[in-house]
């Protein structure tokens, strides 16, 4: 998978951060949810075992696309 940098909130410590993929997907790096009432509200409405979810601030959504990377 390729990716590529699409921008940052964080000045130089790298994250959270948005990269588009070669696969016409987004990577993003945030922080990890741990909170566990958070957690059980995801996996409640389909959050699978096999995947997590992370937290970003709303300015970062700036980065994104509006059309298909």
């Amino acid at each position: 998978m390729k990716l590529t940098h699409l921008g940052t909130e964080s000045g130089t410590s790298g994250c959270p951060t948005a990269f588009a993929t070669d696969r016409g997907t987004f990577v993003i790096q945030g922080w990890k949810v741990t909170d566990g009432d958070a957690l059980a509200e995801m996996r409640r409405r389909g959050l699978p075992e096999h995947e997590t979810a992370v937290e970003i601030p709303a300015a970062l959504l700036k980065h994104l696309p509006l059309d298909d990377a």
